[in-house]
């Protein structure tokens, strides 16, 4: 009985070793290529007047390429104008000049990129020697308490949607 007590202990002490990770792994493990990046183009066609062809710009977008987002706006009714890059609509023009009034950097997402992976290597420098869940051991520190505000927006008087209990 006790050989069988120390070898159920021994495989629920190697179980709890195999984690994974799951969704909050911030490594992929693989240098394979991205499956989402691939989009099925639409079948080529020959216009009846050959001579109506756009000129070939460089950089430039393909008739024949998908636009996920441009069919989703059309799909619920909107102008698909509206989603080609390098036009800003009349109505978003004063939203965009005020966020973007002391400055704007150009490379923004690589530098957020970049301080994001130090900041994680430095905040969660033992949190692999030890296992466990990296991605929230590295932002405990930022992390907000949802009931409490609520509560402080509560008894602000300012109307709160219902959450659920703790």
């Amino acid at each position: 009985m006790r050989t069988f007590v120390l070898a159920s202990l021994a495989v629920l002490g190697l179980s709890a070793c195999g984690g994974g990770g799951g969704l909050h792994d911030l490594t992929t493990g693989t240098d394979g290529p991205d499956e989402f990046s691939v989009l099925p183009s639409a079948p080529l066609t020959i216009p009846e007047n050959l001579s109506v062809l756009p000129t070939p710009t460089p950089g430039g977008t393909n008739p024949v390429d998908p636009n996920p987002v441009g069919e989703a706006i059309v799909a619920l009714g909107g102008n698909p104008a509206a989603a080609v890059a390098g036009g800003i609509p009349a109505s978003d023009a004063a939203l965009v000049a005020h966020a973007g009034r002391n400055g704007v950097t150009a490379n923004i997402r690589s530098l957020l990129a970049t301080e994001d992976a130090a900041f994680r290597a430095s905040a969660g420098r033992f949190g692999g020697f030890f296992g466990g869940d990296r991605y929230f051991k590295a932002y405990a520190g930022q992390a907000l308490d949802a009931y409490a505000a609520q509560t402080q927006f509560r008894n602000l008087g300012i109307a709160t949607p219902s959450a659920p209990p703790q």
